[in-house]
């Protein structure tokens, strides 16, 4: 296995899709931090919301609601809890939110491809 394919399966098995399936069993010691980037509005990614605890429940089960994945790094929480809410992520850190960002587009776009498929697929059976 070379680097790149590396590095993309410990990106997948950071990425999550509930609450449940986090490594942080303890909701007392759960962060979240919520970011936006509108490529043709933004000029940087944004930090939205920042929470611990039940805060940061609150902020995973919106974004589980809305079917958005989340990332789980503890370091990069770390760093971006820092940051105020509606800053911009400063530039020493677009190579890494770059990445989350990139990876989680790939994997939206090959879930609409797979939704794509099973409604073709669909119509073919009813037709």
């Amino acid at each position: 296995m070379n680097k790149s394919q590396e590095s993309t399966q410990k990106k997948a098995r950071q990425l999550k899709t509930s609450l449940h399936a986090l490594d942080t069993p303890k909701k007392e010691k759960l962060k979240a931090i919520a970011i936006k980037y509108d490529a043709k509005k933004d000029r940087a990614p944004k930090i939205v919301a920042v929470g611990k605890g039940m805060v940061a429940e609150k902020i995973l089960k919106i974004a589980e609601e809305h079917k958005i994945p989340f990332f789980e790094d503890s370091a990069l929480t770390d760093l971006l809890g820092k940051l105020d809410i509606e800053s911009d992520i400063p530039p020493e850190l677009y190579t890494l939110i770059a990445e989350v960002l990139a990876f989680v587009y790939q994997l939206n776009k090959l879930s609409q491809k797979k939704k794509n498929r099973a409604r073709t697929k669909q119509q073919f059976k009813t037709d």
